[in-house]
């Protein structure tokens, strides 16, 4: 009831918030591609290969439509 009174743009809040989100993810994503890749820390499971690239890949995509996304425009 009370956003219904204020002066608020649900569809801006949801594109922030999504904004919010992919930023927040690409230093989460990172630090799980580095522990995933790291043999002290996963030993023998630890991720190598083609899977490491697609990780890798998918990181940097990230990454990239995050920039994108906070850029004006």
């Amino acid at each position: 009831m009370v956003i219904a009174f204020m002066h608020f743009d649900p569809i801006r809040a949801l594109y922030w918030s999504a904004v919010i989100n992919g930023v927040t993810a690409v230093p989460i994503m990172l630090i799980m591609m580095l522990m995933a890749c790291s043999r002290r820390v996963m030993g023998e499971f630890a991720v190598k290969g083609i899977l490491s690239w697609g990780g890798w890949l998918a990181t940097l995509a990230l990454a990239i439509a995050a920039v994108g996304a906070c850029v004006p425009g």
